[in-house]
């Protein structure tokens, strides 16, 4: 009897599930919170949970993780260096202050328009190697030819040993710009993935387990750890893709909408007859346009641990993650002494950071470039939670909330503070964690909003589902502009909108937000058993799928019956004929998914190998086609659970 094992990482919990393999059954499942900075402390929790008999026997692990997306939405990501070689158009500000524009790119055949500057990239990699931990590298046509990139990539290894990852890699689709912020984005996420797989394969060698290990992508599909490594930025959206697939399987429902509430964020999808519906464009996530093919959703950074906290008698809901009191009063022994004790903040005074429930407390992420007043700070808060009125006695003058805000942003200290958990374990929903702490925190904001702690928790209560309520109303009714779903929403009609699908609704306190979830809409809505582990279910239960494609087109218009050129992934080759063109462009493509479904473990009659020719001409063109695109795709079953 073979076994599976289900894993996912989110921004407060970790997700475990075992399903046996034969029947798709879920024997065991277990939570643990997710640690910081290193996360392989709460793999081992969770892991430590699960029935250790059925362990031994496990052959595959399959792990999908929301913390590169909660990296992007916070703008906690590590520094990286983008380098544009080509006539590159800006199309916003750039993602980072460590740029270089270099002489070079090709044209739509691919042919060099320029030679490239290799002695600017190498003074600028040995400028900026000691302020970033990756490059991001990206050619004008680089999808027609990747040559400049990776001899930039070659020398910028061997000049400073940090990774580097080329924009070819990620898309074959035009579009420059979108193409350099998807390879900036990449390496920005590399020292996180990296950091949360070798986490999880360091404890599953320590416990003897000798499994495949795969992650999900953001399409629904499951890629093989290596490509993992190699390109992050597909699984962005790995745990919002993992909720869909999960809560499609534990409803039993080929259709449905889901509604995912997880720590830092919401997140709103859907499935079609068992297909998850997909974006026409790239997954654009923390306001970037990517190049990633990805599920269509609707994010929302609004989640179970999101700070509450009030300025002028207005609530304020994020976006920010925070640890919740509850939390922190199990986790901190001397925290709820220390919250009982610490004084309100002058109404004059507060802001995010400085609330009468807002502590702070190191992470253990190593310092890199401080401020002198970053310094100071930093140096006064320790592993034991601290208020700002014991940080500004320690330094011995005011504190500027800015200084903490750049820390936070640094990953150096982790704010505490009240939260929709906290919410709930004061209205008795949810108990999982210290019910004082947050009963302490609720009387403090509420006797600034000038509410009874009840009525105050209600409110936060009330908005969670109202914003649960917009978000997926907003993502059904595509194009309809927001405003106008928001004034009928909030408006007091004698009517109110009806889905005609089910919405599944997923996470750990899903369950005290499904009354009021109805009385907003007209819906069949649905809280399936294990739905506070849905997302370690759909780690398991995606398929291996890969898409190739690959372009065909005469290498020039004028003898357009010989000389062909093909543009396949980290190729660009020549032929003399048309068929000798199509020929090789089908072979390379069929052994590129064969060879990606092997590294997932697939292979044989687990994989279906289907191919698509779409060709472009103008009418009484009497030649070969002016331009082919092959699309080869596989598709790869795991076993009866899938």
């Amino acid at each position: 009897m073979h076994y599976s094992l289900g894993i996912d990482a989110g921004g407060t919990y970790t997700d475990a599930v075992l399903i046996r393999d034969s029947d798709g059954e879920i024997l065991d499942s277990n939570k643990a919170l997710t640690t910081y900075p290193d996360p392989l402390a709460g793999i081992k929790n969770v892991i430590d949970g699960l029935n250790p008999e059925c362990l031994e026997k496990v052959r595959l692990v399959s792990v999908s993780t929301t913390l590169s997306t909660n990296t992007i939405l916070e703008g906690t990501g590590f520094p990286v260096a983008l380098i544009l070689i080509g006539d590159h158009p800006l199309g916003k500000e750039p993602p980072t202050q460590h740029m270089l524009f270099a002489s070079g790119g090709h044209n739509h055949n691919g042919e060099e328009v320029a030679a490239l500057d290799l002695e600017t990239i190498e003074k600028f990699a040995i400028q900026v190697k000691d302020r970033v931990s990756a490059f991001a590298i990206s050619s004008y046509f680089s999808t027609r030819n990747p040559e400049h990139e990776i001899k930039a990539r070659e020398r910028i290894l061997e000049l400073t040993g940090l990774p580097a990852v080329c924009g070819h890699e990620l898309s074959q689709e035009l579009g420059a710009y979108e193409r350099a912020v998807t390879a900036f984005l990449n390496a920005q996420l590399i020292p996180v993935t990296r950091q949360f797989v070798q986490s999880i394969i360091s404890d599953i060698t320590k416990r003897g387990i000798s499994a495949r290990l795969l992650m999900l992508k953001c399409d629904g599909s499951v890629v093989g750890i290596k490509d993992a490594l190699k390109k992050p930025i597909e699984t962005i959206f790995s745990g919002p893709a993992a909720s869909l697939v999960g809560a499609s399987y534990l409803s039993g429902l080929k259709t449905c909408a889901v509604i995912d509430v997880g720590g830092t964020s919401t997140d709103i999808s859907s499935i079609c007859m068992g297909v998850p519906d997909l974006s026409d464009e790239g997954a654009i996530v923390g306001g970037w346009k990517t190049r990633v093919r990805a599920i269509r959703m609707e994010t929302t950074a609004t989640g179970g641990d999101s700070h509450i906290w009030t300025v002028d008698r207005e609530l304020f809901l994020g976006p920010r993650r925070v640890i919740p009191l509850a939390v922190a009063a199990v986790q901190y022994p001397g925290f709820l002494n220390n919250l009982k004790r610490t004084p309100m903040p002058a109404r004059e005074d507060l802001c995010e950071n400085i609330q009468p429930t807002k502590f702070f407390v190191r992470s253990g992420y190593p310092e890199g470039e401080l401020s002198k007043a970053e310094a100071e700070v930093l140096e006064v808060i320790g592993d034991e939670p601290t208020s700002v009125p014991e940080i500004s006695a320690l330094i011995r003058k005011d504190l500027h909330p800015q200084t903490l805000d750049s820390l936070i942003k640094k990953r150096l200290v982790q704010a505490i503070g009240f939260t929709p958990t906290d919410a709930l374990h004061v209205l008795g929903e949810y108990r999982a964690w210290n019910e004082e702490a947050s009963r302490i925190g609720a009387e403090r904001l509420a006797r600034l909003m000038r509410m009874t702690p009840g009525e105050f928790c209600t409110t936060v209560k009330k908005r969670v589902t109202r914003n649960m309520a917009l978000h997926l109303l907003s993502y059904i009714l595509a194009g309809v502009p927001y405003s106008s779903i928001e004034k009928i929403l909030d408006g007091n009609y004698p009517a109110k909108f009806k889905l005609g699908i089910p919405v599944v609704l997923l996470g750990g306190p899903v369950r005290a937000h499904r009354k009021e979830l109805e009385e907003l809409i007209d819906a069949e809505i649905l809280v399936p058993e294990h739905a506070e582990v849905g997302n370690a279910v759909g780690a398991l239960v995606g398929k291996g799928i890969k898409r190739v494609e690959i372009l065909i087109r005469p290498a020039s218009l004028v003898s357009p019956d010989k000389d062909f050129l093909v543009f396949a992934p980290d190729s660009r080759l020549r032929f003399e004929t048309y068929s000798e063109a199509l020929e090789t462009a089908t072979e390379i493509g069929e052994k590129l998914v064969a060879d990606y479904m092997k590294d997932c473990g697939l292979s044989g009659n687990q994989v279906e190998i289907s191919l698509e020719k779409k060709t472009i001409s103008p009418d009484g063109w009497n030649h070969p086609p002016m331009e082919t695109n092959l699309s080869v795709m596989g598709v790869g079953i795991r076993g009866p659970h899938v």
